[in-house]
């Protein structure tokens, strides 16, 4: 599909789109409280529109492995603010939870998109999906939950388990009336994976389009990244300095079919994908 339906947009995914992260947290594990006022987020939200970003994805709980759930009321008193300021600066904007109540009130709101850790699992999530009948969601896998997943991560082959659940995610959707022109997958880079499966579901991003709808790539200064950089390091560099290799990984992803790139540095991914697309646009013909 070379088209992402939404509440207001279309989103052309014919090229590949970079959606920037707006973290309205104190406790996310790369940019944790750099945002975390109304007016210090919408800041944020008109600089990532300056670096290049085509969506913007705003989310008020962290889901860093450890994180613990966070009340209703503290989600929606960060996340409406920042919204009712972001929908009205042109672009895609979607919301980051996986509870239905902030989902209808964010839809409610003018979101645009649903971006759910929990693929719609929730009790009521999937219903508010259904019953709006034109957002755009997507759906990502995650092996048990924040406060488990990387304690006991899967075993084995980490692919067909992470084909088969978003195979499944996407059939019973679309089961409850939703269009698959709305519906965008996540392997869920480092939500329940080892190094080696994370960079695994990379290589093998191929199989994971067979099932025949966009790919959204989350790679951005996740841990993965600094197990490769490490090297004979004591500790991993911190996520402020994965930038490089976050960018590699987002291009790498393009590179292998995913259309919608989840990042927190905007400006540098766009100028990679600007390099990119000269590169292929001088590319013979197959």
């Amino acid at each position: 599909m070379n088209c992402w339906q939404t509440t207001r947009f279309d989103i052309d995914l014919a090229e590949p789109r970079v959606m920037g992260i707006v973290n309205v947290t104190p406790d996310s594990f790369s940019d944790g409280g750099a945002h975390a006022t109304p007016a210090a987020a919408l800041r944020h939200c008109e600089q990532l529109l300056k670096d290049g970003a085509d969506i913007l994805d705003i989310g008020g709980e962290s889901t860093r492995p450890g994180s613990p759930p966070l009340p209703l009321a503290d989600e929606l008193a960060r996340v409406l603010p920042v919204l009712a300021g972001a929908v009205t600066l042109g672009v895609p904007v979607s919301v980051d939870t996986y509870k239905a109540e902030v989902m209808q009130a964010a839809l409610d709101a003018g979101a645009n998109i649903v971006n759910d850790v929990w693929a719609l699992r929730q009790p009521g999530a999937a219903q508010v999906v259904a019953r709006h009948g034109r957002c755009g969601v997507c759906l990502m896998h995650m092996y048990r939950d924040p406060q488990t997943m990387q304690a006991a991560p899967m075993a084995g082959d980490a692919v067909p388990g992470v084909l088969q659940f978003l195979q499944h995610a996407a059939h019973d959707l679309r089961g409850l009336g939703v269009e698959m022109a709305r519906i965008v997958l996540d392997p869920g880079i480092g939500f329940g994976k080892t190094v080696a499966q994370n960079f695994a579901l990379l290589a093998r991003q191929g199989e994971l389009l067979a099932l025949g709808y966009p790919l959204l790539a989350g790679w951005s200064r996740k841990s993965a990244l600094g197990a490769a950089l490490q090297g004979d390091a004591d500790t991993p560099p911190p996520p402020a300095e994965r930038v490089a290799a976050s960018v590699a990984a987002a291009l790498l992803a393009v590179e292998r079919g995913a259309r919608i790139v989840r990042v927190h540095d905007v400006r540098e991914t766009a100028q990679a994908l600007a390099v990119w697309r000269r590169v292929r646009a001088a590319s013979p013909a197959p």
